[in-house]
């Protein structure tokens, strides 16, 4: 069985795939032929998404329902790109992300869109890792067919995409594990100039201010990089390493 989220909201994306497909738009005249695959468990979402590619000049040589399926699939036809759903059939955790990866494997000019319903940071860099012409969407861009069959393309002519949702969790993550967030730009000034094993006298020397001055933002510096209650040059010593290790 699907997840709520799918029962839910297939129906309406695929509801808004079809309004959108009564009307004509600019992707009918899009040149691309390449050929596709798409693999989804929802009947509707995977037809409404069939649909669309072939008004916007793709080539869908194929329709999966389950990961193994897929990988058939594309052994028969060796399509330019794969649109596939990261869980599918039989237990709807990771099947379709492993298909991709086997695919990958095997024909690694293939190129790969996964979709998900959620934000999946990890499985998404694990993917995008594996090289150049592959995606990874959430399934709420589908209903902006332009974003999509842009998305595709970019895939199709050797890029990468990622969604914005991703990268701005990434941003974030980013954010809470930087050891160096703490710190004033005065202090990461002075932190560098430890770095390159100054005292702090030749510290006061370069940024012209006291050596008293350069001993308060050392001071500052050990007690926001939490460091264990050592004697001072071995914090130093931390604190240059932690420096070093966000570089």
């Amino acid at each position: 069985m699907a997840s709520a989220w799918f029962a839910s909201s297939s129906v309406l994306i695929s509801a808004t795939l079809c309004d959108r497909m009564s009307a004509p738009t600019e992707d009918q005249d899009a040149p691309s032929r390449a050929r596709v695959i798409v693999a989804e468990d929802d009947v509707l979402l995977r037809e409404g998404v069939s649909s669309v590619l072939r008004r916007a000049g793709f080539d869908v040589v194929g329709q999966a329902g389950d990961a193994s399926e897929l990988v058939e699939l594309v052994r028969e036809h060796r399509p330019d790109l794969v649109v596939v759903d990261i869980r599918m059939p039989p237990d709807h955790s990771t099947e379709g992300l492993d298909a991709a990866h086997a695919i990958r494997r095997e024909l690694p000019d293939t190129g790969i869109l996964v979709l998900s319903a959620y934000v999946e940071v990890e499985q998404a860099m694990d993917l995008l890792a594996g090289g150049r012409r592959t995606g990874y969407l959430l399934k709420s861009r589908i209903t902006d067919t332009a974003e999509f069959v842009d998305a595709l393309e970019r895939i199709a002519n050797g890029g990468s995409v990622i969604d914005p949702a991703i990268v701005q969790e990434l941003v974030q993550a980013r954010r809470v594990r930087d050891p160096l967030a703490a710190l004033s730009a005065r202090e990461r000034e002075v932190l560098a100039l430890m770095a390159e094993g100054r005292s702090n006298v030749g510290i006061a020397r370069q940024i012209f201010i006291s050596e008293g001055t350069v001993e308060k933002h050392v001071r500052s510096i050990l007690t926001k990089l939490d460091l264990p209650e050592q004697d001072d040059d071995h914090r130093r010593v931390l604190a240059v390493i932690t420096f070093l290790d966000t570089r």
